[in-house]
């Protein structure tokens, strides 16, 4: 028989033990996610004294950023199934203390490979741990809330960097590199590994809602089924379109022709850059907060149709400068909420047992995405010479991803959890 927990059967004790304590986990998840975004953040800032620093061209040098970023996603099924298999406090501890400890090492470097190991390889693995980590955890303990918990932690993480850009390139004018990842390794680290004592599991029975499994499928048993690759074939879609505008932010407004045109007394670029990093963080919890009212799907097509006819806009109108930092804003509105909306989806499906390592997996098509978007919005720009057909093909993903939800992807969950499909 399925094991069931219901919900009214729930001692009050417990319950009123949850409806503290889940509040209590989901603030340290956040601070844990603003520890370790600086990182993937902040980059840029390094670039130019780094250059000084190790020698070498910008090419390789950005061969550390390429490897933070490939660590970080690829192998976070294998990081994902360490927390599953070792226990959050242990694992965020240790992402928290490689994470300080990789811009701790990169003050020294004095070749390319150095720095690879240190920024590269430490950042990746100690970022992924605690990113795959806090999102595991938190489908978990807000099981009738998956959407703007997810949402609230990958905020965190999108906003984190904030905190810490302003100081950081104060302190890289007055104190130089070595000086300023060394105080703040030792305090990105310390922030994040003091969070994560906090850190724990939910117990048991307050994992599943009430009506839905308290276990799960298993790694090998989601990757068999249909659902999973469509969902994993829609989030490398979406992350392949965004990490397109991303990577190419600075092009489009110098071929534009407003990169430095002022607006509200601030260049276009810049302007443009500081909306979208706050409409990034932002869509996350509202998206995911609806997406527990109306419907993870629902959701999803409202929100790939806004970015979609968002870029359309941003491309007939990308000769006004106001315009295309508003737009622009509207645009990572509707792309940041793959964050929140997919994990939810995915454990809403698959379970929770397994919650960790599965999101794992679906993550590596952020990873996807990451080697795709820029490269291929560069080649194409360069054989035709035009940004227009590189919008077109972030329209038809975008556009594509909303109707795959609503038409598609809908009715094969429905199906699937209609079949039991759950392991209980």
């Amino acid at each position: 028989m399925s094991s069931v927990i219901d919900s009214s059967v729930v001692h009050p004790r417990a319950s009123a033990f949850q409806g503290r304590e889940r509040w209590v986990q989901l603030a340290l998840g956040v601070v844990c996610m603003m520890a370790i975004s600086s990182p993937q953040y902040v980059w840029a800032l390094f670039t130019k004294p780094l250059l000084g620093q190790v020698g070498g061209s910008l090419a390789t040098l950005q061969v550390t950023f390429s490897i933070l970023i490939v660590l970080q996603t690829f192998f976070s099924p294998f990081q994902g199934w360490l927390v599953d298999r070792f226990g959050p406090r242990l694992l965020l501890s240790l992402g928290a203390v490689m994470t300080g400890l990789s811009w701790v090492l990169s003050a020294g470097a004095s070749t390319d490979m150095q720095l690879y190991l240190s920024y590269g390889v430490l950042g990746g693995l100690g970022t992924g741990i605690i990113y795959v980590g806090v999102v595991g955890l938190m489908v978990r303990w807000f099981p009738r809330q998956r959407g703007l918990a997810v949402g609230v932690v990958a905020a965190g993480y999108g906003f984190g960097a904030i905190a810490t850009t302003f100081p950081i390139s104060s302190s890289l004018a007055s104190s130089g590199f070595a000086h300023t990842v060394t105080v703040f390794g030792y305090l990105i680290g310390a922030v994040g590994l003091i969070a994560a004592q906090g850190i724990r599991r939910p117990p048991t029975e307050l994992a599943a809602p009430a009506s839905v499994p308290a276990s799960g499928a298993s790694p090998a048993q989601m990757l068999r089924s249909p659902v999973f690759w469509l969902m994993f074939l829609m989030m490398t879609m979406m992350s392949t379109s965004g990490l397109m505008v991303i990577s190419q932010m600075g092009a489009f407004a110098k071929d534009f022709g407003i990169a430095s045109t002022l607006v509200w007394g601030m260049a276009a670029l810049p302007l443009a850059l500081t909306i979208d990093r706050f409409a990034n963080g932002l869509t996350r919890p509202f998206f995911g907060w609806l997406s527990d009212r109306i419907g993870r799907e629902n959701t999803m097509g409202l929100a790939f149709g806004l970015e979609g006819l968002a870029m359309a806009a941003w491309l007939a109108l990308h000769k006004d400068p106001l315009l295309f930092a508003l737009l622009s804003g509207v645009v990572f509105f509707g792309w940041g909420e793959i964050f929140s909306l997919f994990p939810s989806t995915l454990t809403d499906t698959f379970g929770t047992r397994h919650a960790t390592t599965n999101y794992g997996i679906l993550y590596m098509a952020q990873g996807i995405g990451s080697i795709l978007g820029g490269p291929i919005a560069a080649m194409i720009h360069h054989a035709s010479g035009s940004w227009a057909a590189v919008f077109g093909i972030m329209i038809a993903l975008d556009l594509a991803a909303a109707l795959l939800a609503v038409f598609v992807l809908k009715g094969a969950r429905s199906r699937y959890l209609a079949r039991g499909a759950i392991a209980t």
